[in-house]
């Protein structure tokens, strides 16, 4: 089942993505300007903008600016192999990352201690080194133990069971990211984001920042999935 978007940029990123992989805006074609296409999508210009960020992101335009905005390809830049296909989708796999574990974080402040702190202060330092170095095995199992850190200080048995009985798919959704080899540190700086919300003990900023690392490491891996 393809998934519904839910927000005018949503519905905006799905039709012009679909207008680029059926050929309606050609590879190496330029997009209308972006007043019509505001207005032809019904979305304003700062939304549209938004939209086009998000298909450069993944590959598909390019943003010249004073130029225009021009199709890149017809396929999300470094898209890899999903072999967890027959499962789930690469963006269902995100979107279930993105609406249980927004929740535990928030959740973890409510609970998290100084030696937890350290824990994953030591973490996202072993991850820098090993994604510096190119060790992304270890960079992606550093990444899981991360994310299922705070799951398990979160303190809900259910959602930590459905994540842990999922660990391959969850560590090759951690993986895929780091084939985009130029923004390969993102996860670490979006780490740090997470962490230094959870020192704040600010619920509401460690739920924003593990969601916009989801769905930032989500395009890094050439896919993207709405959001309410």
């Amino acid at each position: 089942m393809k998934n519904v978007p839910h927000t005018v940029t949503d519905a905006a990123i799905a039709t012009i993505r679909e207008r680029i992989e059926t050929g309606v805006y050609p590879v190496g074609s330029l997009l209308p300007a972006q007043r019509q296409l505001s207005d032809e999508l019904s979305i304003s210009r700062a939304s549209l903008r938004e939209a086009l960020s998000t298909l450069e992101a993944l590959g598909l335009l390019v943003i010249r600016p004073g130029k225009g905005v021009y199709v890149e390809s017809a396929q999300a830049k470094n898209a890899q192999a999903w072999r967890f296909a027959e499962q789930s989708s690469l963006p269902d796999t995100y979107q279930m990352r993105y609406a249980l574990e927004g929740f535990v974080a928030r959740m973890a402040v409510l609970a998290i201690s100084n030696d937890d702190l350290a824990w994953l202060e030591e973490n996202i330092t072993a991850m820098h080194s090993a994604l510096a170095c190119e060790e992304l095995d270890e960079a992606a199992r550093l990444d899981y133990a991360f994310h299922m850190r705070i799951v398990s200080i979160a303190g809900n048995a259910a959602i930590e069971s459905i994540l842990r009985s999922s660990a391959e798919i969850m560590q090759e959704s951690q993986r895929m990211p780091f084939y985009r080899r130029e923004r390969v540190l993102s996860t670490y700086t979006e780490h740090r984001a997470i962490l230094d919300a959870l020192k704040a003990r600010d619920s509401l900023a460690a739920g924003k920042a593990i969601e916009t690392h989801i769905a930032n490491a989500a395009q890094r891996a050439g896919v993207y999935f709405p959001t309410p």
